[in-house]
């Protein structure tokens, strides 16, 4: 399945019906990545997209882990799936940043993030254990590291769309709250099915 096919199936799931005027909800035709931020930007727009910039990369090198290691029918297609929205949704970031004359990156000290919740708490120690830990074991072990991960990016969100001014921004963080949210609803039925 390619990529285009991955993410205009994904859609839907992903992103619901969040679109707006300023920031259209992608189709199989227009990627996430293409949608363009406004100019005027505050200091919490910058550290959302700085933290999530970080948050995705450890996303997608889970799931890329789950993709091939799943033994879950059902959660290898949802980490191939979250893995093509979040590699779409970190090009975006990285451009809007970009284009704002902003690091792509946060700063890595601890201290600087205290007041907005700190970085994203995955560390990487958790991350290579998905690597090693037995088969049998494997799908029990991401989702309940991947559920934490994406409740992370859950509050991340509610902190742009509390104290960010660009509302584009507001409106990506609105989609981000409301796919993991949706994700999260999926893995934990995995989890009790």
């Amino acid at each position: 399945m390619t990529r285009r096919v991955v993410l205009s199936l994904l859609v839907p799931l992903a992103l619901g019906a969040c679109g707006t005027a300023a920031t259209p909800a992608p189709t199989g035709t227009q990627a996430v990545a293409e949608i363009q931020a406004g100019s005027s930007f505050n200091e919490t727009d910058v550290m959302f997209l700085q933290m999530l910039s970080y948050h995705q990369k450890q996303g997608l090198e889970m799931t890329s882990t789950a993709a091939t290691r799943a033994t879950s029918p059902q959660l290898k297609t949802l980490a191939e799936a979250v893995r093509a929205t979040e590699a779409d949704e970190l090009t975006m970031i990285q451009g809007w940043l970009t284009q704002w004359g902003k690091p792509t990156t946060a700063d890595p000290a601890a201290g600087l993030h205290a007041d907005h919740g700190g970085l994203p708490a995955t560390g990487p120690a958790e991350i290579k254990a998905l690597t090693t830990v037995s088969p049998s074991s494997f799908d029990t072990a991401f989702l309940n590291l991947f559920l934490a991960h994406q409740h992370n990016a859950i509050e991340m969100a509610h902190l742009e769309t509390t104290n960010g001014s660009n509302k584009e921004a507001k409106a990506f963080a609105n989609r981000v709250r409301e796919s993991r949210q949706g994700e999260v609803r999926q893995m934990l039925k995995l989890m009790n099915g």
